[in-house]
């Protein structure tokens, strides 16, 4: 019997700018734009194999091996019918391409990184699935189409469509037709640019994204200060700071973006707290660290951003990246256990993350060291491509349609 499959991965992205409450819950309509910069999928990634097969019941997902019931108007249900849709249209354009938009389809996804855990676990999920269906139905869409659908799914895939810098534009659009993604800038255009992630919590949050963010829009007052005054400037400015690969810039505004969003939840009644003692240590070390720099005549040397979550992302470009490992790494030694020195930073430098000397002016009282705990694990990666169509061998779903787990 024949049977049509893809398999696709799509990468995580973190967001400089915030994207916090929504004007239509429903369609993820987002109540200010947003910019992020997309990971490199060769380190985090989600991987999604869709099959469609006339043998099958009804549609189906497992997510890393445990089915996930696919609620009838659901985000997933939604995504999947917007793509099948989709399908319908392009079969009755193309009539000799083969009838299968209302076939169901059985979805196999796996992450290689913490579900739920800070770490935009869902933006990646949806744009695989959104991307492995689209491949499936060899849909000609370009990414900004396909981001209006993942958008369904989780508003920050939409982000997750492309490689690079990217923003999602907000829209003003009742339908949100004009809520989508686009490319401020490729990943080729300034690939110095690093990430290190210091995972300090990887379990599921107490307050989820979705309620936290729709508490917010109902009961924060300064979250409308932010939306009408302050996100249009900044998603300005930061656009003009990658074009321009203004580092000091870019990092300034990422920092305050921070700040500014987990205020806002402050802010909300009754209060979210995403970040503890070990976030905010993080902080002081980062800030600690430009303000030895400036102060010498140097740089700006990190910025610092946290999303509904614990854990802490660290921009930097490839020049730093050894130092601030360093640094942090001397404050939270425990989690060197569980770090891949994937660029090899350290395997010829003759000294091990944590033992070099600190930047010089730094003030080593403005944090205090966590000789156990407090990081679990460091993740160093950097800018990265978007969505990538994998070949046969690739595939989640075994010959009984069926999920299958394969190391990726």
């Amino acid at each position: 019997m024949v049977h049509y499959e893809a398999t696709a991965t799509a990468p995580v992205n973190i967001a400089c700018i915030k994207y916090w409450g929504k004007r239509d819950t429903k369609l993820i309509l987002p109540v200010n734009s947003s910019l992020s910069i997309t990971l490199d999928q060769d380190h985090l990634r989600s991987k999604t194999s869709s099959r469609a097969d006339a043998s099958f019941e009804k549609d189906q997902l497992w997510l890393n091996g445990t089915e996930e019931v696919i609620k009838e108007g659901g985000r997933t249900a939604t995504c999947i019918a917007e793509l099948k849709s989709l399908r319908r249209k392009f079969e009755q354009e193309n009539p000799n391409e083969p009838k299968i938009a209302d076939l169901h389809v059985h979805i196999s996804s796996y992450n290689n990184f913490p579900t739920a855990a800070g770490l935009a676990s869902s933006a990646s999920g949806f744009a695989a699935l959104v991307s492995s269906l689209a491949a499936l139905y060899k849909l000609p869409a370009s990414p900004s189409q396909l981001s209006l659908i993942a958008r369904q799914g989780s508003g920050s895939a939409c982000r997750s469509l492309f490689g690079g810098f990217v923003a999602w534009e907000m829209g003003t659009a009742a339908d949100g037709h004009d809520s989508l993604a686009v490319e401020v800038a490729p990943r080729e255009h300034w690939p110095e640019m690093h990430a290190l992630i210091c995972v300090v919590s990887d379990d599921k949050k107490g307050t989820s994204s979705t309620a936290g963010m729709q508490r917010t829009v109902e009961t924060s007052p300064l979250i409308q200060h932010r939306l009408k005054e302050v996100v249009p400037a900044r998603m300005e400015a930061i656009t003009k700071a990658i074009k321009a690969k203004d580092f000091d810039s870019f990092a300034k505004i990422t920092m305050q973006d921070s700040n500014q969003f987990h205020a806002v939840a402050l802010d909300t009644d009754p209060p979210i707290f995403y970040m503890n003692d070990v976030s905010r240590a993080i902080i002081a070390l980062i800030v600690e660290l430009n303000r030895a720099s400036v102060e010498s005549g140097g740089p700006i040397r990190a910025a610092y951003t946290y999303d509904a979550g614990p854990n802490a992302v660290i921009y930097a470009l490839d020049k730093d990246v050894k130092d601030i490992i360093n640094l942090v790494a001397s404050y939270f030694p425990s989690a060197l256990e569980a770090f891949d020195d994937r660029f090899s930073l350290f395997s010829t430098s003759g000294f091990a993350p944590g033992t070099a000397p600190l930047p010089q002016g730094f003030n080593p009282a403005v944090a205090k060291k966590y000789e156990s705990g407090g990081v679990k694990s460091f993740i160093h990666t950097r800018v990265g491509d978007g969505p990538r169509i994998l070949g046969e061998s690739e595939s989640l779903i075994g010959p009984d349609g069926l999920p299958i787990a394969k190391l990726f």
